[in-house]
């Protein structure tokens, strides 16, 4: 999911020198706790991002333990059999797919980051470039879809039913005057098949590590204002108003992590707090 890039230990180690002018206040004592916080997240670069904030959150008091997945339905399910007390890896539109499919009772509690898509092509400048008939490449799972679609629609290509929720398809599509022809692939193949496409929408990650040129290439992007795609800390709603959640969220909200966010991510990922 995350772009092949990681900190040097230099790097981390200087953002985590910088704990000792961290403004985390310890006025709640109570968010202490004599057991570990135990906090699943996926595999990859969210693991030096999550180095920062357990040490971060050690300075007021608070253990956290982190557990990495790299299956994207593991974690809401061990967050809901309680063998985690939170996680960080997912948006809103998956959740919500999640507990409907699964019953989960699980709710979000603090932003991370924002993980924008593009739409990028080899043969066009602009979106208004784009000719009749041109075909255009989408991730195929349904969340992924639907996003891109939505990216679309916000680019004025096309425009999807309203009634289609944050999921439309291809037969979602109400007016389409290019007479676009919406191409669904494999979300790590729609970035290579660019080259054959008059364009494609691929996640940031999946762009890079398909030799596209992230800045050249992109003609239209998401903006982050109103996103329902911005990932988040989540907790088992019973969890909610647990002293320790507060204090969890604001040790990932520090100026040391929006640093080695931008740092680590070089831009495919962007700080989503203010």
């Amino acid at each position: 999911m995350f772009a092949s890039s990681s900190l040097s230990r230099r790097s981390v180690l200087a953002l985590l020198g910088g704990l000792s002018t961290l403004g985390v206040s310890r006025a709640e004592t109570s968010a202490t706790t004599s057991k570990a916080i135990r906090v699943g997240i996926m595999s990859g670069e969210d693991e030096d991002i999550w180095r920062i904030v357990t040490a971060n959150a050690a300075q007021n008091g608070l253990m956290v333990k982190v557990t990495t997945f790299s299956d994207y339905n593991a974690p809401d399910e061990a967050l809901a059999e309680h063998e985690l007390d939170a996680n960080a890896f997912q948006h809103g539109p998956f959740l919500q797919g999640q507990s409907a499919a699964h019953g989960f009772h699980i709710t979000p509690v603090g932003n991370t980051y924002f993980s924008p898509i593009g739409l990028y092509s080899q043969r066009w400048k602009t979106v208004g470039e784009l000719p009749q008939n041109a075909t255009i490449g989408v991730p195929n799972d349904p969340s992924n879809e639907g996003r891109a679609l939505k990216l679309l629609q916000s680019l004025n290509v096309l425009k999807v039913s309203d009634s289609a929720g944050l999921l439309p398809t291809a037969l979602d599509i109400t007016d389409n005057p290019r007479n676009i022809t919406i191409r669904e692939l494999d979300a790590g193949v729609v970035g290579r098949a660019l080259p054959d496409l008059d364009a494609a929408i691929v996640n940031t990650d999946w762009a890079r590590k398909s030799g596209i040129d992230i800045e050249k290439q992109r003609i239209g992007r998401e903006e982050i204002k109103n996103n329902p795609y911005v990932c988040f800390i989540a907790v088992n709603e019973e969890d909610a108003r647990a002293a320790w959640v507060a204090t969890l969220v604001n040790a990932f909200h520090q100026p040391n992590v929006r640093k080695a966010i931008i740092d680590i991510y070089r831009g495919a990922n962007v700080p989503a707090w203010s």
